[in-house]
């Protein structure tokens, strides 16, 4: 048991604690491994505690997933404060930060995504996560688009779909980094400049 595990942390840390833990399986074990119980076992604490932070494998699943959307949410945040606002930095930043976040995330990303296809409650919080990456890239771009807000829409989504088949790419080692997001950025400014 470690040190943290041992004593007792306020349900902030906790909670903390059992995704970092849960995240390290994935990692080395992948997403099968990855159970309530052993989580709990590995980060020292009794089942209940875990069930109690997250009810079920799938709400551990999407506890994992929400998290890595928030930290590349809040890079994305941060990078824009320092762009210059100019197309072509602004879509090099969009690039750039999508496949980023994959890469620091690494291939669990995707694993955890794919143990949670077809589960209802992870097709809601996938709709409502999409919907905020359509939102917020739409923020982006409103200032460089040529079209209405419902055509912006679209592209936006027609966006992350095509960062995330370049992700998974990526992820399988079928493309570099630097080339995906060149791709995803180039696709931005031509959809940009189109009316």
């Amino acid at each position: 048991m470690t040190e943290t595990s041992a004593r007792r942390l306020p349900k902030a840390e906790r909670r903390e604690q059992l995704l970092e833990t849960a995240m390290t399986i994935v990692r080395e074990q992948g997403t099968d491994a990855l159970t309530l119980g052993y989580v709990a076992e590995r980060a020292g604490v009794s089942k209940p505690i875990a069930y109690e932070h997250f009810g079920t494998r799938s709400g551990l699943l999407i506890a994992l997933y929400k998290q890595i959307d928030e930290r590349q949410a809040s890079r994305l945040a941060q990078d824009f404060e320092r762009t210059p606002k100019r197309l072509s930095d602004v879509a090099k930043l969009m690039g750039d930060s999508y496949m980023s976040c994959f890469r620091t995330a690494g291939p669990e990303c995707h694993a955890i995504f794919a143990a949670l296809k077809g589960d209802e409650q992870m097709e809601r919080v996938q709709q409502e996560l999409v919907a905020g990456y359509v939102a917020s890239y739409r923020d982006l771009l409103a200032p460089y688009s040529k079209v209405d807000e419902q055509e912006l829409r679209r592209r936006c989504i027609a966006i992350i779909g095509a960062g995330e088949a370049l992700s998974r790419e990526m992820s399988h080692g079928r493309i570099e980094e630097a080339e995906a997001a060149a791709t995803l950025t180039a696709l931005i400014q031509g959809l940009m400049a189109r009316g």
